[in-house]
C-alpha cells in the first residue's frame, strides 16, 4: 500500500537516524516543503570532532554535550548549502528539545511532526507562540482509524 505523505517522510526520518553516532539514542530529522527533501540531520559530533561510537559520551547530567542533535545538523546543513527552510516541515523520530526548537522556529520551520515524545513545556510554549503546529505521529495514525 501506497504510504502517505506524513508516513512517507517518518520513514526517512527513522532511516536517517541509523546514521547516529551517539549511542544515548538515535534520533532523525527530515526538513521537507512541497514534498521534496529539503535537508536530513542525524545525532552526532560536529565536522572534525570523533564521535561518541568512538570515544564515548561527554555527559553533563542527562545530556551528551559531544553530540549534536539532528534537528540542529538539518539546520545548519541548510545553512551550509544555502537551503531556505522557510516554511518547511520538519518530520523527527523524537519531539524537539527546546534548544532545538528555538532553532526551528528561527530558520522559518512551520510543522513539526514527532514520533516519540519528549515533553519539554518551555519547548511546547515557544512552539505555540511562533505558530508552529507540534504533531505527534501517533496521533495522526489514530486519526486515520
Amino acid at each position: 500500500m501506497r504510504p502517505g505523505w506524513d508516513e512517507y517522510f517518518m520513514q526517512i526520518a527513522r532511516t536517517v537516524s541509523t546514521r547516529a553516532t551517539c549511542p544515548r539514542a538515535s534520533v532523525g530529522c527530515v526538513l521537507m516543503r512541497d514534498h521534496r527533501i529539503l535537508t536530513t540531520g542525524y545525532n552526532g559530533a560536529p565536522r572534525g570532532v570523533a564521535h561518541c561510537s568512538e570515544v564515548g559520551c561527554t555527559l553533563a547530567g542527562d545530556h551528551c554535550l559531544r553530540a549534536t542533535h539532528a534537528e540542529a545538523n538539518a539546520v545548519v546543513q541548510g545553512a551550509l548549502h544555502g537551503v531556505s527552510l522557510q516554511r518547511a516541515t520538519a518530520y523527527c523520530t523524537h519531539q524537539p528539545c527546546v534548544n532545538c526548537s528555538k532553532l526551528l522556529i528561527s530558520a522559518g520551520v512551520t510543522r513539526i511532526v514527532y514520533e516519540e515524545a519528549y515533553p519539554d513545556p518551555v519547548a511546547t510554549e515557544l512552539l505555540a507562540e511562533a505558530g508552529v503546529a507540534l504533531v505527534q505521529y501517533a496521533a495522526l495514525e489514530g486519526a486515520r482509524g
